[in-house]
């Protein structure tokens, strides 16, 4: 049976700096979801016209605009760079460019002539999932999302400051500290949370050596 053999990765994108090229529904679409999910990032979208929504949240995030027709020297320190223009031969010409500068790249709607996806995204304070379905069916990815947005409880991110402040406080070498922690969160595989006031207790009174 085929499987997903994609490698997940989660990148700290005010460190890296992404092009995005088209200013229009797709550009649009791409950019809006980037900023959902990292609102720092570096970004230069470059585009001959450029909707006013990317207007607006160019306003509002580190995004730089450049209204100009795509070429080659625009991939210039980039880490990555996204397709997003209405014309498949211009996607097709930064794709080629990239391979060729050895930057990443993503051809929207073009799984062929993409070395990354932008999969659905579940954010529940400091925790982040990312759902992929190899591009067979991103509608599918989002159901998902939306699935695992309705039953995380929302203050899940309070529970894991509690247990990386009792991570801190571990004493004795890296087995027992993956002891300490595994039997400490096992209830999580039964649908429960770590009790809190035992969180509480690990925090206030940490293990002696």
């Amino acid at each position: 049976m085929e499987t997903n053999t994609l490698y997940p990765i989660f990148l700290k994108l005010r460190e890296l700096h992404v092009l995005i090229v088209g200013g229009g529904f797709v550009g649009h679409e791409k950019l809006s979801f980037i900023l959902k999910s990292s609102p720092n990032a570096r970004i230069t979208l470059v585009a001959k016209e450029i909707r006013p929504e990317i207007r607006e949240l160019a306003l509002d995030h580190n995004v730089q605009l450049v209204e100009a027709s795509y070429t080659p020297d625009y991939l210039e320190g980039m880490q990555m760079v996204i397709a997003a223009t209405n014309f498949f031969e211009v996607n097709k010409q930064i794709y080629s460019d990239a391979k060729n500068a050895n930057v990443l790249v993503n051809v929207a709607d073009t799984p062929d002539l993409c070395d990354f996806y932008l999969g659905s995204i579940v954010t529940k304070g400091h925790l982040k999932m990312a759902i992929s379905t190899n591009g067979k069916s991103p509608t599918t990815a989002k159901r998902l999302r939306q699935l695992f947005e309705e039953i995380l409880p929302e203050d899940l991110s309070d529970m894991l400051e509690l247990i990386q402040k009792y991570r801190y406080t571990l004493k004795g070498d890296f087995e027992m500290k993956v002891e300490a922690m595994n039997e400490l969160t096992k209830g999580l595989l039964a649908h429960q949370e770590p009790d809190a006031q035992t969180l509480k207790t690990a925090v206030i009174s940490p293990e002696k050596d």
